[in-house]
């Protein structure tokens, strides 16, 4: 007959468990810490308070500092201001762009002429938009540019592109100058749909004379929609005026 092996005695003190070793360090870890970055918080303190002079040579760096970056800054937006009032572009250089560049370049040409806001915004899914601005006189212009390699020979910009952009420019874009630029040719046809639907067209000899002159395209377009925005003539003279025609 076997004996059993006598049973362990049960003892009443109890083995900390690792969950509540783990929440402890988790809990010390944090606390300490905190407790070393508000020490090392006063003492930083205390010894700037001791060296006060310290702190004034930082903040007349930092001034001096700061004025020159605002310095640099206002100097960098004049040399852009007159670089994009000195821009111009020959025909044969527009030829030789790619469509993307040709987009950037007309974009280039809207914010010479004063158009801050002047986006590219061409690509795939762009509804017949490939260039946004606001001009001066608060106008929005929607433009879809058509970049032809060989130029006038290339193939020419005909009825079914201008009614792409007639379908987006104002219902989609809501813009109020609804322009297609192109360098090279505009059919018949669709020059006629154009003044029917109130659309602009700038074809190769109007872009030569816009890319490589110094006047804003407004001024070279024939009956555009009143300004949004009072003439600045009619602001000076406190007078109601009449809103001006580019």
């Amino acid at each position: 007959m076997t004996r059993r092996p006598p049973a362990r005695r049960r003892t009443n003190g109890r083995r900390p468990s690792r969950r509540r070793s783990r929440h402890d360090t988790s809990v010390t870890v944090p606390a300490v810490a905190a407790v070393a970055a508000a020490a090392l918080i006063v003492m930083v303190v205390n010894w700037l308070l001791a060296h006060w002079w310290f702190l004034l040579i930082a903040a007349v760096l930092a001034a001096l500092g700061g004025f020159g970056w605002r310095q640099q800054r206002t100097q960098r937006m004049q040399w852009e201001q007159a670089r994009s009032r000195a821009l111009r572009y020959g025909l044969v250089q527009l030829d030789a762009l790619s469509h993307q560049q040709f987009e950037h370049a007309v974009r280039d040409l809207m914010y010479r002429d004063g158009c801050t806001d002047a986006v590219q915004v061409g690509g795939q899914g762009d509804l017949g938009a490939d260039v946004k601005a606001t001009d001066p006189l608060g106008r929005r212009w929607v433009i879809q540019c058509k970049h032809r390699r060989h130029g006038e020979r290339g193939a020419a910009v005909g009825t079914p592109e201008l009614q792409v952009l007639n379908g987006t420019g104002c219902p989609v874009h809501r813009g109020d100058v609804v322009v297609m630029v192109t360098n090279g040719r505009i059919t018949q046809p669709g020059r006629v749909f154009a003044r029917q639907q109130r659309l602009h067209l700038v074809d190769r000899d109007l872009l030569g004379s816009w890319a490589a002159g110094s006047r804003p395209l407004w001024e070279l377009l024939p009956a555009l929609p009143t300004p949004r925005r009072p003439a600045p003539l009619s602001r000076d003279t406190g007078a109601p005026g009449r809103p001006e025609r580019a």
